[in-house]
């Protein structure tokens, strides 16, 4: 698809996917030593967050002429660096092989604290896409890690805009889920409920946090609840860190009476990264952990991003092979 199709692409949005090129980043689904660098983290405190050495930040040259460029907020937490991003990251480079992988963080705050702390340099969205242009890229894709079509997702599909006359053919592909029309909160649904199985004693709630958002996106959480509880998954609840419905008084309430004597909370975001450590799981007052103790309950807290759910990796793999599709 030429540029002259640009405004009708981007209004598709189709689409996700990610490459990496064989002799930048090994095509791999379960990398070896994960789990030693997990326990590493386990033992590292403050931003002491694992050894930054097994992530790639994938920003090297000589990418060819097809590049699929993998944008995500970043976190400053190595392993769920790794694990979350690195690990769509690989999925894609596993799916399509004859494409280039790259990375782009959009939060540079985190860029630059990496860079600071860890000697690791990780391209902002323009170094990301100039790198594209440098390198003489003509197919390129873009994609979001991100879960909804809020306003850091318009961003990127505005700063991929300014860049459009440089390649043949581009396309941004769609977050995980409530794209327009296009959602797959069905999707999604048995995924969360199947990372939480074996809690499922009747006696324990499980609550996903998300971030939230001033967007109109933040209707989203509560489609995906829907999808939850009409899929019954009856004890599964969505709650945020900002939202201002899908606050914790509401799930507080939601589960108030029904028997529950257990918590479990798991981060409803790609990176299990500085909200999912402190705003979930921390001995902060106005944590989640806290708040749902002080109202009684026993609470466990795991932290895992959705980025190293395979399911969830390869709904990210689907939506790039989708754009493929549609640039030809």
């Amino acid at each position: 698809m030429k540029n002259s199709s640009w405004k009708k692409m981007m209004a598709a949005a189709a689409v996700s996917a990610l490459m990496l090129s064989g002799t930048a980043f090994a095509a791999e689904t379960e990398p070896e030593g994960v789990q030693e660098f997990a326990e590493a983290e386990e033992e590292e405190e403050n931003y002491m967050t694992g050894d930054a050495s097994m992530d790639n930040p994938l920003n090297q040259d000589e990418i060819g002429e097809k590049e699929i460029l993998v944008v995500s907020f970043g976190t400053s937490y190595n392993y769920s660096r790794y694990a979350t991003v690195g690990g769509i990251e690989r999925a894609v480079a596993a799916a399509f092989p004859d494409w280039s992988v790259r990375r782009a963080f959009t939060a540079n705050i985190i860029i630059d604290h990496v860079k600071n702390r860890d000697g690791v340099v990780i391209d902002d969205m323009d170094e990301g896409l100039q790198r594209a242009v440098d390198n003489g890229v003509r197919n390129l894709i873009v994609c979001p890690t991100h879960l909804m079509e809020g306003y850091e997702y318009e961003d990127i599909v505005a700063a991929v805009a300014e860049y459009a006359d440089e390649f043949e053919n581009v396309a941004v592909t769609k977050p995980l889920f409530g794209y327009n029309d296009d959602t797959n909160y069905d999707q999604v649904a048995p995924i969360l409920a199947s990372l939480l199985e074996n809690y499922n004693d009747g006696e324990t709630a499980l609550v996903y946090m998300g971030h939230g958002t001033e967007a109109d996106s933040d209707k989203d959480y509560g489609e995906l609840q829907q999808a939850l509880t009409d899929g019954g998954f009856k004890n599964i609840y969505i709650t945020t860190v900002e939202s201002e419905e899908w606050n914790t008084e509401r799930v507080l309430n939601e589960i108030e009476g029904k028997g529950y004597k257990k918590v479990v909370l798991h981060p409803l975001m790609v990176v299990a990264g500085d909200h999912a450590h402190n705003d979930m799981a921390s001995d902060e007052p106005d944590s989640l952990r806290t708040q749902f103790e002080d109202a009684g309950y026993e609470v466990d807290c795991i932290l895992d991003g959705l980025g190293q759910v395979p399911e969830i990796q390869q709904i990210y793999v689907e939506h790039v092979r989708e754009a493929l599709d549609q640039i030809g």
